[in-house]
């Protein structure tokens, strides 16, 4: 398969699709039942803003975290000014939503009203707040029991100017690298995301007019760029240089994703490229399909395309081997100085004195 064909493929499995109907229906719904209240209107769905990645239109399918801004009547602003402000807001948020859903589980968390829906597992976190002359706005923190500033219509619009300039090419590896996040166990946020993927545009202008032929070049050079990167503690977001803090180092699983790069793009052609760019974008990039394998039932399952899969966190696993003639030794370590690991051994996942134990033969 042709790499054009194949990123094209990627691009089309990674789209939002049908979700962004319902995505949108509930953001109407959620309006408008804070304007009856906040502005005694009717059926009316003015006055929210989409923000994240879902409003920065970088999402892929899968999306379950919605993040929106109901813009609040400036009117309200010194009722709501003193300590207890925030808090008082959020909860008048929450009994609004509650009255609308009160099936539904809502609640204030810290600076958004969290709403989950389990009929299509979104989550929309409701963030009611102040527009300022400049376009930012005022959001209700409870724990400083103060109200802070964002500048999400930077963010979007930095991400659309970057996004005209490189012929859409921005909003396509911010879908990609989304796609390597999920695959690989990646743990980083989408405005992080978006960010590093602003600022190798930043860097080059080599892919500002090219088309997929090219893409498996601009995905190993942004996974080249990612692993070059120093060590930080955050990175100014894109547009509004606000803090985005890094979790987790990102760099060992890019470079490991630029090496893949490397053997698909040597590969092209082939059947293996496909499996190749699968092990860095995982099951949106459509597998070669040979004559003889034409007459079989594809069967083939993935977890993303049951469960929605968001990571947040990192898990290490590990536990002590210890195996005749050899010391003990974790097994992490094992692997790492290539130690022979003998058929007969045992597994020891506590350094207790009540550790369960396994015995491998």
């Amino acid at each position: 398969m042709k790499v054009d064909k194949i990123f094209d493929a990627l691009l089309e499995n990674l789209k939002v699709g049908d979700a962004s109907t319902t995505v949108a229906a509930r953001r109407d719904e959620i309006t408008k039942a804070l304007n009856q209240d906040f502005r005694s209107v009717e059926g009316s769905t003015a006055n929210r803003l989409m923000v994240g990645s879902y409003g920065r239109h970088t999402a892929i399918r899968g999306v379950s975290d919605l993040d929106m801004i109901y813009i609040l009547p400036a009117s309200l602003r010194s009722s709501y000014s003193s300590e207890t402000g925030p808090r008082r807001i959020l909860d008048r948020v929450r009994d609004d939503l509650t009255a609308r859903y009160p099936n539904t589980d809502i609640r204030v968390d810290q600076c958004v009203v969290r709403v989950q829906f389990t009929s299509n597992k979104f989550k929309f976190e409701v963030q009611p707040a102040f527009e300022n002359s400049d376009g930012s706005f005022d959001y209700p923190d409870t724990k400083a029991k103060s109200w802070k500033t964002t500048k999400p219509r930077k963010e979007i619009t930095a991400t659309k100017d970057c996004n005209n300039r490189t012929s859409t090419n921005m909003r396509h590896l911010a879908r990609m690298a989304r796609a390597w996040k999920d695959t690989n166990g990646v743990v980083a946020g989408g405005l992080l995301i978006d960010t590093l993927v602003y600022r190798f545009f930043s860097t080059t202008s080599e892919y500002d007019d090219k088309g997929s032929l090219w893409f498996g070049f601009m995905v190993r050079d942004f996974f080249e760029f990612l692993m070059n990167e120093p060590d930080k503690d955050y990175y100014l977001a894109l547009g509004s240089n606000q803090r985005v803090n890094v979790k987790k180092r990102f760099q060992p699983k890019a470079k490991k994703a630029y090496n893949r790069c490397i053997e698909a793009i040597a590969k092209e052609g082939t059947a293996s490229a496909n499996k190749k760019w699968r092990e860095v974008f995982g099951s949106a990039v459509p597998l070669e399909v040979t004559k003889s394998a034409r007459s079989f039932k594809d069967t083939e399952e993935f977890i993303e395309s049951r469960y929605l899969v968001d990571i947040s966190e990192s898990l290490a696993i590990d536990c002590k081997v210890t195996q005749k003639g050899w010391r003990t030794a974790s097994l992490r370590e094992m692997l790492k100085n290539k130690t022979l690991l003998l058929p007969s051994k045992e597994l020891d996942s506590s350094s207790s004195s009540a550790a369960s134990r396994t015995r491998m033969t």
